[in-house]
């Protein structure tokens, strides 16, 4: 009777053990996935409605930190230029360092020659956009809104030095997300994909929450597992007196 006590008394143990470990690895990836994620993003309110659809005023998105360099044509981007007022903007990179946008082309920007499909503004509204041609400095960006139509961009700043391009020094983050309202991951467009550097991969924000939610599971999994092994170990040993 005594052997069988102990070895119930072990199978308790063990479960235990089991729980703890679970609980323990599931603090570790938890923590680990939000210190992480608050490492690599920064939180952002967008202030106007210039990149509905995609963020509208109020959202509160997250950002990724990078470097300017590491900015692709598709991107939506966090930027402070002190022509455009010295304070974060929200807009999408449609050029880059030598490139040479056109509009319109059939309601189609065009990019060195190749028109782009843009899937992702308010409306069909480059149609009625005022025709313009800009030649985009090395190492600037040039930078127009989602909604054509009310976005104060690149546009606005044509007749000054390097026809509305930014820097890419001024880019503080690229955004990856929005926060809240829950809308999502901000992919991004293929239509840039064929044209030379490509698009930018997507950031680890995926991963973080992955680990983050993989973390969740395996505490409320570990909670749970330590005290139903308890009970399944005494309860065979009683049956087995």
């Amino acid at each position: 009777m005594s052997a069988i006590r102990r070895t119930g008394d072990g199978r308790g143990r063990l479960g235990s053990r089991l729980s703890g470990l679970a609980v323990a690895v599931g603090c570790v990836l938890f923590l680990g996935g939000f210190a992480w994620a608050a490492v690599v993003y920064r939180p952002y309110t967008v202030p106007t409605g210039s990149m509905t659809p995609t963020v509208k005023a109020g959202d509160r998105v997250l950002a990724q930190r990078v470097d300017g360099g590491e900015v692709r044509r598709g991107d939506v981007v966090v930027f402070t230029d002190k022509a455009w007022g010295d304070m974060p903007m929200v807009k999408r990179v449609v050029g880059t360092g030598g490139d040479r946008i056109v509009c319109c082309d059939k309601g189609r920007l065009t990019v060195n020659g190749k028109r782009v499909e843009e899937p992702y503004l308010q409306v069909d509204n480059s149609v009625s956009m005022t025709a313009f041609t800009a030649a985009v400095p090395e190492g600037s960006l040039f930078l127009l809104g989602d909604d054509r139509q009310v976005s104060q961009d690149s546009r606005v700043h044509l007749e000054e030095a390097g026809q509305g391009s930014v820097p890419r020094s001024a880019v503080q983050a690229r955004v990856d997300a929005v926060a809240w309202p829950l809308d999502g991951m901000i992919g991004r467009p293929q239509s840039f994909a064929a044209l030379p550097g490509g698009i930018s991969s997507e950031g680890p924000l995926k991963l973080q929450l992955g680990a983050a939610a993989a973390g969740v599971l395996l505490i409320l999994g570990g909670a749970v597992y330590g005290p139903v092994a308890a009970r399944s170990a005494r309860s065979k040993a009683k049956r087995n007196k």
